[in-house]
């Protein structure tokens, strides 16, 4: 689809025009940090942004939602709850957030669609905004391969100075950027301009990882039996901070709340950790992951071999939000690296 150019004037009335049929949702600064939430104009947003400290995750998986409502006695009935949500746009989503949503479309759509998940990602636009330098110190998503994006949105944005090169990835994109905004072809000075901003990105990135992370997957399961994770256990707190924040993390518990009169009740889904130790105890009181070594070890596992062998996505996409909210500041590139270069002195 052709590329359009959208002044940075116009990109208020953009918003607005968006907000009388959709919910925008959008990074708002909140507390000297930011958060992603709904707006009532443009001048809520903070485009110019680093990360935000949630992932926009919650918008289609919610810490807490209702799966089903029963009623008990003599006619049972069971009704599953699935409401048709508002039309939401997502705006200013990072290439990180944009592949953390990929891979949750393949764990919640392709196998078994989960109804409630399909239903709020069809109603959602997204529109994403490329970063041309790294958040912070704690961003690895150059290594992870996530820093440029070739799809999984609707619209994307690059900055240009006075102007925004939007990149049409949809139908839907391309039929809401002619409703709502005020676009026009790129001239030959605005395509040098856009071409030199990839080039200053590339230069901005810097790769941390010491191997190809094509490799990480053997490398973790070499490093299985390492007395490295029994170190790292002892430093960590067994809190979930970690996986809280995560973009990709999509482990949930369900129970079931019945009213007081024992006649109706319904069925919750909520977020759970598998670094939690209630997280792997069954029926029984058994507990198939009773140390947090074994904890600890799995989540890196998951994240870098097990999600990865099993939809083809790495399953870290080099946010860094579980590094920034680590109370022990354990960080996902030290210790890809250390069980790596652990392996090349024992093969020397």
């Amino acid at each position: 689809m052709p590329l359009k150019i959208l002044p940075k004037e116009s990109v208020p009335l953009f918003v607005d025009n968006l907000l009388r049929d959709y919910e925008v949702i959008g990074p708002l600064r909140k507390d000297g940090f930011y958060v992603f939430g709904s707006v009532r104009s443009f001048s809520d947003m903070e485009l110019d942004y680093p990360i935000t400290i949630y992932p926009a995750k919650k918008f289609f998986l919610p810490p807490r939602e209702s799966l089903l409502r029963f009623k008990t006695g003599e006619k049972v009935s069971v009704e599953p709850v699935v409401e048709e949500p508002q039309p939401k746009v997502l705006f200013g989503l990072h290439p990180c957030d944009l592949h953390s949503t990929w891979l949750l479309d393949a764990a919640f759509l392709q196998e078994t669609p989960d109804a409630s998940y399909e239903a709020r990602r069809r109603h959602t636009v997204f529109v994403g905004l490329d970063c041309l330098k790294p958040c912070d110190e704690y961003a690895f998503c150059k290594d992870m391969g996530t820093l440029y994006v070739n799809g999984g949105y609707d619209l994307f944005l690059t900055d240009i100075g006075d102007a925004y090169a939007v990149d049409i990835g949809s139908k839907r994109g391309e039929e809401m950027l002619e409703r709502y905004a005020d676009t026009r072809e790129p001239t030959p000075s605005e395509l040098k301009r856009l071409e030199a901003a990839h080039k200053e990105k590339e230069e901005n990135f810097s790769n941390r990882l010491k191997f190809d992370i094509h490799n990480l997957p053997a490398i973790l399961w070499n490093s299985y039996d390492s007395p490295y994770w029994e170190e790292l256990a002892q430093k960590c707190l067994g809190c979930g901070s970690c996986t809280l924040v995560c973009s990709t993390c999509y482990c949930f518990d369900v129970f079931d709340k019945v009213e007081l009169n024992l006649q109706k009740g319904e069925r919750i889904r909520v977020w759970d950790s598998c670094l939690l130790e209630e997280f792997a105890k069954v029926a029984g009181g058994l507990n198939f992951r009773p140390s947090r070594v074994e904890r600890l070890r799995h989540r890196f596992f998951r994240k870098g071999k097990y999600l990865t062998e099993r939809f083809g996505k790495v399953g870290c996409v080099g946010c860094g939000r579980c590094t920034r909210n680590c109370l022990v500041h354990i960080n996902p590139i030290e210790v890809y690296n250390h069980i790596y270069e652990e392996q090349q002195k024992s093969a020397a």
